[in-house]
């Protein structure tokens, strides 16, 4: 509480503002370099890398489609053999997820979906975890080509929130909306009420991920998680 704009936890209305609560302005600084590209949110890698023929590497013996994360194929298509990083979010994190570079919002894709619990546990024994969990798909237009960043809900969660739709309502079918959002790095893209994960994904031959990150490094948002090449 002691990083939280408000730290008197008296002072929230509710239990999900209290869980999505800012943080004192300077607490994260987003690295302003021009080919960086910064973690979206407080928590630990759960896994990055390279997107192999489509699939993506979720923990030993697990793997899931890109396409099937996304949900659409033709949206999809870019991030085939192109890079991720998975950033899972705990409970006594800040909630918040921020935009790892600059970009336009061109596209949201709400996916219903299951609400598994998402841990290291889930993640080695559930097959294709975050592709079968409620999602909200985010997608840009940036100078890297095309970027992704999928939040994915998780059970408890009590919803998804972004700037560009407002708090997901759960309507049981895809919701695929267009928008001309323009985002700057660091910027708030949404929120998570408890906590779960956030993938990211670019196209291939665009960036490559600092060389210190691998699964379970602790990671806050705004630091210099990899660079354009």
């Amino acid at each position: 509480m002691s990083i939280a704009e408000q730290t008197n936890p008296n002072q929230y209305k509710s239990f999900n503002e209290f869980f999505t609560r800012a943080l004192k302005e300077g607490v994260r600084v987003v690295d302003e370099r021009a080919d960086s590209i910064v973690c979206p949110a407080d928590g630990a890698i759960s896994q990055l890398g390279k997107i192999e023929a489509g699939d993506i590497f979720q923990a030993k013996g697990q793997s899931f489609s890109v396409e099937k994360l996304i949900g659409d194929p033709q949206l999809a298509k870019p991030f085939v053999d192109g890079q991720f990083a998975t950033v899972y979010l705990s409970p006594k994190d800040y909630h918040r997820v921020h935009m790892p570079f600059a970009g336009t919002l061109t596209e949201t894709l709400y996916i219903p979906g299951e609400l598994f619990s998402v841990n290291q546990t889930t993640a080695e024994n559930v097959p294709g975890l975050f592709a079968r969990n409620e999602r909200m798909v985010c997608l840009f237009d940036t100078e890297l080509g095309r970027m992704a960043v999928v939040l994915v809900g998780a059970m408890i969660v009590a919803g998804i929130e972004t700037v560009a739709t407002g708090k997901v309502k759960p309507s049981g079918k895809v919701e695929l909306q267009h928008h001309q959002m323009q985002l700057d790095k660091g910027a708030e893209l949404g929120r998570f009420y408890l906590g779960s994960t956030a993938v990211v994904l670019f196209e291939k031959d665009k960036m490559a991920w600092e060389e210190q990150f691998k699964a379970n490094s602790t990671v806050v948002m705004g630091e210099r998680l990899g660079h354009s090449i």
